[in-house]
């Protein structure tokens, strides 16, 4: 098959940009807000699940982490399967689908009354859940002028940085005045409900066609593994599964590592909401180099960014000891500078590296791609959950953070050694590189 036919994102040339097709069209800013409300009905209800499930059933803490971690593990298992789906069939169908089962399953925390009950919705919902984040960011793309689309993708992550801002805190304000679950659930089905009308009102542009293919490669086609997992960006994934894990880690343990080394308590929420900055922050200033094209240098930028971060993180206290300080100030400029600077970092990587494995597939394998990167994101945090207990429980905390110091820096050379290379010998889109 010529590599013409391969051709994914066959923008213009950048600097021919065809005047007239805006960014901020409709239907993106539909996309964009049906994403928000996505992840708000999501993100408004995480930080208080344990605390409903101790209060309302009793569960003990290991318990929680069991009930918890199921949705986690369905959503993971669904998304290879979604990007078949948004690829194979009618995306605004599927999406509706999803979007659909995703709010219904609010209205089943209302309904259970155990512990088991909670535990299979809990379980379930991840399903919808992971094959909607794959079609709605499928969809974005879609909606969004091929021109225009590097820049758009990376836009398209500041809706999840502002619900995963927004959401918890407003959630925890809800329940200090009306100590009401139920209130919180309605909220949660309702907001949803709001996104899935908002997305119905979506309208596609005509499905791009394909090169027609012979008997025996569509037989192939239909049996090969590239329909769940875009394998001509297999080290793409690899390098992201390194970088999930460094956020797994760092997302399950930075409560009781601050506690316990630093002498922070309750500051979590702080450092989440300036993590949440950083990406909010880098997402708007990144937009110039992901319009340019220059994907590899936005990657790139935000790797080291982040590497830096990790780095003073794990660093401070043992700073702080060496220079005798008694003050405290010292400690939480590290503390909450460590988490700009990661955010900063993820928010230039995060879409860098969802359009380069965009432009390594063809048009029709764009929910393909999505589900790739957003899977090994997701292997990576498993893995770092995982195995961050296991060294936290072995060896201690700071040692489960060198860890994470060790493979981001493993991430970042192997970026700079084979994955940037592999990226531009098979990178479909000669407007960016």
């Amino acid at each position: 098959m010529s590599r013409k036919s391969w051709t994914n994102c066959s923008t213009p040339s950048i600097a021919n940009n065809v005047k007239g097709e805006q960014l901020w069209n409709k239907n993106y800013c539909k996309v964009m807000a049906a994403n928000f409300s996505l992840f708000f009905a999501f993100y408004v209800l995480t930080p208080l699940l344990p605390l409903y499930l101790s209060e309302h059933f009793g569960a003990t803490k290991d318990v929680i982490g069991l009930v918890l971690s199921g949705y986690t593990i369905t959503a993971l298992v669904f998304r290879p399967f979604s990007g078949y789906f948004v690829d194979s069939f009618p995306r605004k169908t599927v999406l509706m689908v999803c979007f659909a089962a995703f709010s219904i399953f609010f209205a089943g925390y209302l309904a259970t009354s155990t512990l088991l009950l909670f535990t299979i919705v809990r379980t379930l919902h991840g399903g919808p859940f992971g094959a909607l984040t794959v079609a709605n960011s499928t969809v974005a793309i879609d909606v969004l002028p091929s021109s225009r689309r590097t820049e758009g993708i990376g836009y398209y992550g500041l809706s999840n940085n502002l619900a995963m801002a927004l959401a918890p805190t407003i959630g925890i304000v809800i329940y200090r005045f009306t100590h009401s679950f139920e209130l919180l659930f309605w909220i949660a089905l309702v907001i949803a409900c709001t996104g899935w009308f908002i997305d119905s009102t979506v309208t596609l542009p005509k499905k791009e066609a394909t090169p027609q293919l012979s008997d025996k490669e569509e037989r192939k086609n239909v049996l090969s593994l590239d329909r769940f997992f875009l394998i001509r960006g297999w080290l793409l994934g690899i390098n992201m599964i390194a970088f999930g894990f460094c956020f797994g880690v760092l997302s399950n343990y930075l409560a009781i590592y601050g506690k316990e080394q630093l002498g922070i308590t309750g500051g979590t929420g702080a450092f989440f909401m300036l993590c949440s900055a950083g990406l909010m922050l880098s997402r708007l200033q990144g937009g110039k180099t992901l319009r340019q094209g220059r994907l590899t240098g936005n990657a790139g930028n935000g790797m080291v960014i982040s590497l830096v971060g990790y780095t003073i993180f794990i660093l401070f206290p043992a700073i702080s000891e060496w220079l005798m300080s008694s003050n405290t100030w010292l400690t939480f400029i590290g503390y909450y500078g460590c988490a700009l600077l990661i955010g900063l970092g993820n928010g230039h990587m995060w879409p860098a590296f969802q359009n380069m494995t965009i432009c390594v597939g063809r048009n029709n394998q764009r929910g393909t791609a999505n589900s790739t990167i957003l899977v090994s994101w997701d292997i990576g945090m498993g893995l770092g959950i995982l195995l961050g207990g296991v060294i936290a429980e072995h060896l201690g905390y700071s040692a489960a953070f060198w860890t994470v110091v060790v493979i981001n820096a493993l991430g970042v050379a192997t970026f700079f050694r084979y994955t940037r290379t592999f990226f531009l010998q098979r990178n479909l889109n000669p407007d960016v590189r």
